[in-house]
Order: structure tokens, then sequence, then C-alpha cells
């Protein structure tokens, strides 16, 4: 039985040192003039449907996401060899010609399951060329074997259990290429978001990013923007200012940047440019310790497209971040 037992490893070690290694990320897709169809033609990942990432394509997370409609996702920056990002304390890291970030959205058929597998819907690609970066999103086939591009959008049914043991189902939405632009938007170009010191600092993550060749430094007194959710990381205000951060900086009408002093510019006490239905007949954006009588909660409440804050990427209301912002609001009055 011995003797039969080490046959077959050195079988499986032989076949595994014949299997034909996985061709590398298609840099010249990545820097192109053209729009691949395919996913899969990048080469990010060499098992697609598990996100199983090439060479030199990382996985990452961020300290506080943009809400999109309780989606799971799943986070990669790929950067070319012999390249490095460079670092920026303020705005988003500077990254090479060449580099690309993938981002999959999908959902697990139980989220009281941890581990269950996720069923992918969408996965965003926004690619560096010499003319500045372009966004692509690509829709994930039934069978879960590879995503195709879809530069009008879509709209997708999207089903699952949540937390709390509830079904939930809505009509998905895949951004077209348009409304990519538009949340990405900063100066008439493409931008990343994302990728700032202040949203990947967690104590390892950036040097972690120095190591493998993706940054160029990591600095110990980089800025952080805590964990929204985290009672314990992070003042109340804090934590609802990183959330407005991600969530309601770009295209507000406001400056909600985590960075952001001043409080009119916040929205404290400040009146309205245009009245109309998006205010929903409320005086001031924020007005200290009366959540009720904001417009910034009465837009995070709406469901109405025209009314809606983040304006796009969701169809559902995000309980626990509103219940934030409520508390946030409500403590101005009492301090």
């Amino acid at each position: 039985m011995t003797r039969l037992l080490a046959v077959l490893i050195g079988w499986l070690a032989l076949v595994s040192a014949s299997a034909p290694a996985p061709a590398p990320v298609a840099l010249n897709l990545v820097t192109g003039d053209t729009l691949p169809e395919r996913l899969s033609d990048f080469h990010f990942f060499t098992d697609s449907n598990a996100q199983v990432p090439n060479e030199r394509v990382t996985p990452y997370t961020i300290n506080t996401q943009l809400f999109s409609d309780y989606a799971a996702k799943q986070r990669f920056v790929y950067v070319p060899p012999g390249l490095t990002a460079a670092y920026n304390p303020d705005e988003a890291f500077d990254f090479p010609i060449g580099s690309a970030f993938i981002k999959s959205f999908g959902y697990p058929a139980d989220f009281r399951d941890p581990d269950a597998e996720i069923r992918l819907i969408e996965t965003r690609v926004l690619l560096r060329r010499a003319e500045g970066w372009v966004a692509l999103p690509y829709v994930w086939n039934a069978e879960g074997t590879d995503a195709v591009l879809r530069r009008g959008g879509a709209r997708l049914p999207a089903s699952w259990i949540d937390e709390s043991g509830e079904r939930q189902q809505i009509s998905y939405r895949v951004p077209n290429q348009n409304q990519c632009k538009t949340c990405h938007e900063l100066d008439d170009e493409i931008a990343l978001l994302g990728p700032k010191a202040r949203n990947l600092n967690d104590g390892a993550r950036m040097a972690s990013w120095v190591d493998a060749g993706i940054l160029d430094r990591a600095p110990a007194d980089a800025p952080r923007v805590p964990v929204w959710d985290d009672p314990e990381d992070g003042t109340l205000e804090a934590r609802a200012r990183g959330y407005l951060d991600v969530n309601c900086a770009s295209n507000s009408g406001l400056f909600l940047t985590y960075d952001e002093a001043d409080p009119v510019a916040l929205g404290i006490l400040k009146r309205p440019v245009a009245a109309g239905r998006g205010s929903g007949g409320r005086a001031f954006d924020i007005a200290p310790g009366d959540p009720e009588d904001s417009i910034l909660l009465f837009r995070m409440e709406a469901s109405d497209p025209g009314i809606a804050m983040p304006e796009l990427g969701r169809e559902l209301l995000h309980r626990e971040g509103i219940a934030l912002i409520h508390a946030y609001i409500a403590r101005m009055g009492n301090e």
C-alpha cells in the first residue's frame, strides 16, 4: 500500500509539473485601443468563476466601501511587472499605464452562510491607458464561466436570503459605460475613487503593496478612514464622515470628502441651491440635532432616482447606513 501511495504521489507531481503555466495578463489589451468582448480575454484570473487571480493580480479590500444593494464585492488590482504606483496622501495613488482595477459584484444564496459560493453578476474594469482611465462593464453568463462586455448596461434579476433570514429580490442595475464615467468623473476625466491612502490604510495593506511592488512607499503617518460599521473603530462622527465620503461625496452638490473642514460645505445649516422636490420641503442639508428635517437624510431614505442619494448604484435603502447618519445628525444637537 505504501509503494502504491508513493507511485500515486509521484504521478500527481509529474502531471502538475507538466501542466502548462497560465497565460500572463494580456497587457496589450489593457493598454491597447480595443474593447475586449470577454473578461477572460484579459487573463486577470486563472479561474474566472472562482476569481482566482493571475500573477501580479492582487486581491484587496477597503476600510469603508460604497453601498451597492448589499452586493458582495471582490476587488483586485494589477500593475505591470517593473512598475509601481506613486503614493499620494490625499488623492488616489498615481498608477502607471498598464494598470487595471477589477471589481466583481454578486450575491451568495444566503448571507447567513459566510462561505457560500457567490453568484457573480457583473465585473467592472478600469484600465489605465495612455489617454487616461477607461471604464468597462462586463456581465456574467448564467453558467458563471465568463463575462461579456455590455457597454449599454443591463437589468438582471437578483435574489438572496439576508442576514435576518428574509428573502430579498431586486432588478439589479449594471451601469452603462457613461454612468461609470459619471461616478468616476473628476475634472472631465475618469478618475480612481477607492485606492486612496485613507481607504487602504489598515496598518498592513499598503505595506504589503510595497512588498509586492505595487506601491512605491507606505508612510507610517498615512491618513485613515475608520470602518463605518465598527463602533470600536473611531468616533461616531469619524465613521459617519467616512461613510459619506465614500457614498455621497461625488455629484451630491455638497463637499462631503473626509478631510473637508468647512461646516457649510458639509451641509451644516446650508440651504439648498435650488429648492424643489429633492429638498422634501426641508430648509437645510443638515439641520443639527434634527435628522428628520435634514435634506441629506431625506435623500438617503428616498427611492426615487431623481431624489435618491447616491443617485446611481442602488435600488434598496441602506438601513444600516441610514441609521449611522441619523445618529450622527442627532448627536450634533447634543454636544
